[in-house]
């Protein structure tokens, strides 16, 4: 019998994934993909998967790309030290002046910091994102950390891939691979500390509405 707080921590995610899974049920047009237990036995095997193919982690940094990536780092980070306690470097990098579409989708862009707390010069960097699609994010992200300095290797973490690419890009590491129609949503939301998955498909127009 497991006890302690990984036991906390688990029963605490079955709770809340529960009822965040009867919550979206009751919602038209929403699936839940990973509910809170899901995404942290994921999450878990991930680390463990990292752990395994690096066999120490002193040159590690965990880079969660803004905004979706970020929690997702932040819990992997926690797995990660329940399996190689020491210091992980981890930081989060902002892509909005480095996707190709800027100029053209963002005449007024959002632009959050990216906070590299250590050169990335000869590390093993972790690029961490909750959905990838068409790759365009990771490219993005790519270029962007390129001016922390150049890596020994980079790594890409997702928590959902949906695919639909558009660029040669694909995660090392999943947590889940889903099939998911083009026009559906994947969001992936934190509720009472935890994460959740879910697709979300746009209500169909009605008669006489444009599409």
């Amino acid at each position: 019998m497991t006890t302690g707080p990984e036991a906390s921590i688990s029963t605490d995610a079955r709770a809340s994934g529960s009822n965040l899974r009867a919550e979206y049920a009751r919602q038209p047009g929403m699936h839940v993909l990973l509910d809170a237990a899901g995404v942290n036995r994921g999450l878990t095997r991930v680390a463990g998967q990292i752990a395994e193919r690096h066999r120490g982690l002193e040159q590690l940094v965990l880079v969660g790309i803004r905004r979706g990536g970020v929690p997702v780092a932040a819990r992997l980070l926690s797995c990660l030290k329940r399996l190689e306690p020491g210091d992980i470097a981890i930081g989060t990098v902002d892509i909005t002046l480095y996707r190709d579409d800027a100029s053209s989708a963002m005449p007024n862009p959002l632009i959050g910091p990216s906070e590299i707390p250590v050169s990335l010069e000869g590390r093993l960097v972790l690029l961490v994102d909750d959905v990838v699609g068409t790759g365009r994010t990771v490219r993005a992200a790519l270029d962007a950390i390129l001016d922390y300095g150049r890596p020994r290797s980079v790594e890409l973490m997702a928590l959902i891939d949906r695919g639909g690419r558009e660029l040669p890009i694909q995660p090392n590491y999943c947590v889940l691979q889903a099939a998911v129609r083009p026009l559906d949503r994947v969001d992936v939301t934190e509720s009472d500390g935890q994460l959740i998955a879910v697709t979300r498909t746009p209500e169909p127009s009605q008669p006489g509405e444009s599409a």
